[in-house]
């Protein structure tokens, strides 16, 4: 570690004591850098527990919480996440073979289909298993549910482990739909290991894959790592791509989806 990337270091908490949000590109002009350089710093920094990486620069460190309830999480953010399940049902096809992961996003995709024929949803989140079925019972689409077996949740309205992923072995998916607890330029990241196993199969399993995402995630890191961003076909987000992202000529999407 070199003496002027210490200095830089303890200026940039510097910064964190005097202003409750330090942005890259301030601090980059401030210390005269690029904002490369500046997001290296945060990301080490973040490593030592010494800040947390938010959107666009950094905040005082925020010890990890624990996942909210699937029932807490509903409402935060609602009408993004309406918004975004209405985004990317354009996407979906008549006869199409879909899978959705468990999250109240994904959940708002699966409350959203409507006049399909012949769509087969494959699913491991009991919340969207429930609304699907009684959608199907009242022909507001038509296919079938498969729901896979598995360790139950009831916090989370879930379904993982041993067994629901030699479940997915069996599936080939047109498309796949995935939520998640974090979303950088590189990685795509979730609360509880079991569930994030499962994500990380699914996601080589899909012809298109698609991370349906809200924008207070973007930047943000949690528990588990299940997948890198290139990994991705399709982002779906209530908010544009971050400018900062747009310059990484190693993300290749091949859409970012927002209004």
């Amino acid at each position: 570690m070199s003496a002027f990337a210490t200095d830089r270091y303890k200026c940039i908490e510097e910064l964190l004591e005097e202003d409750e949000k330090i942005y890259v590109s301030q601090v980059a002009e401030k210390l005269d850098v690029t904002p490369e350089t500046i997001r290296k710093d945060l990301a080490f920094l973040e490593r030592e527990n010494r800040l947390t990486r938010v959107h666009g620069g950094a905040v005082k460190y925020v010890p990890p919480v624990q996942e909210p309830l699937f029932r807490q999480k509903m409402n935060v953010r609602l009408e993004e996440k309406r918004l975004i399940g209405r985004l990317a049902s354009r996407y979906v096809q008549n006869g199409d073979t879909i899978m959705l992961d468990v999250g109240t996003t994904t959940y708002q995709l699966a409350n959203t289909l409507a006049g399909l024929q012949r769509l087969t949803i494959v699913t491991n989140s009991l919340a969207a298993a429930e609304v699907i079925n009684k959608n199907l019972e009242a022909k507001i689409f038509d296919g079938k549910l498969v729901m896979l077996g598995g360790m139950s949740n009831p916090q989370q309205k879930s379904v993982a482990g041993t067994l629901t992923n030699q479940m997915l072995r069996h599936f080939q998916f047109d498309k796949v739909f995935l939520s998640c607890g974090g979303f950088t330029e590189h990685d795509i990241y979730d609360y509880d290991l079991e569930e994030s196993l499962v994500s990380e199969n699914v996601l080589k399993q899909g012809r298109e894959t698609f991370l349906l995402v809200d924008s207070s995630k973007l930047d943000q890191t949690s528990f588990c790592r299940f997948g890198s961003a290139n990994e991705l076909d399709y982002v779906v987000c209530d908010a544009p791509m971050p400018r900062e992202w747009q310059k990484n000529k190693k993300l290749k999407l091949k859409k970012w989806i927002s209004p």
